[in-house]
């Protein structure tokens, strides 16, 4: 199985939904169809999942069900316009949990004196607190992330993009990509991670709606 998939089994396994659950939020387009994926295995044929994706969308439905309905819902996770236009100060990226002090500290700084970072910025945050957060990068390393961030994702505008970090001989590379995209490594190259810009979006959701 493809590392960034989860199975049917799995997703309902790991976060506690039901059978009945998972395809009522289809049927109310929670969850895009073009998500459900059929794939042949040794025991016939399963469904999976985009795994970031899918589990940073349970997640969000989880949290929003019992305030809205499963209408207003699927209206909220869709609409893409009010994420890609937020902007917010260092205050309320900090409050709400969307970035740590940390990183704010040692790359939050603005470009201008406007006092509000742009979708885009919070994305390049977002990025490098996620992956810091995981204990898959130094500081020195967050940094040159960053900085490909800032000055390589602009040529992506409007398009999705695939993040893959590697390493080889101990020597860190950032290598940005049209999604969906699958790069073939040569034997001394290892993957750290893969991100796509979806799957930050999908999360960032949860943090902004």
């Amino acid at each position: 199985m493809e590392k960034d998939l989860i199975s049917k089994k799995e997703l309902l396994d790991l976060t506690g939904i039901s059978y009945g659950q998972l395809y009522r939020w289809k049927r109310k387009k929670l969850i895009p169809e073009e998500w459900f994926i059929r794939k042949s295995t040794f025991t016939g044929q399963e469904t999976f999942f985009p795994k970031q994706r899918i589990l940073a969308r349970v997640h969000n439905i989880i949290n929003m069900k019992d305030d809205l309905s499963l209408d207003e819902l699927a209206g909220k996770l869709s609409d893409v316009t009010a994420i890609n236009t937020a902007t917010l100060t260092a205050e309320e990226i900090i409050g709400r949990n969307i970035v740590s002090l940390l990183t704010m500290e040692k790359f939050g700084e603005l470009p201008s004196k406007e006092g509000e970072y742009t979708f885009d910025q919070l994305v390049h945050l977002y990025t490098v607190d996620h992956l810091l957060s995981r204990g898959e990068l130094s500081l020195e390393e967050a940094a040159l992330l960053f900085q490909t961030l800032t000055e390589k994702a602009t040529k992506f505008e409007g398009k999705s993009w695939d993040l893959f970090f590697v390493r080889k001989m101990g020597v860190t590379f950032f290598m940005l990509a049209l999604s969906p995209a699958e790069l073939v490594f040569d034997e001394g190259v290892r993957l750290i991670t893969k991100l796509s810009l979806g799957d930050l979006l999908e999360q960032l959701k949860g943090k902004l709606t």
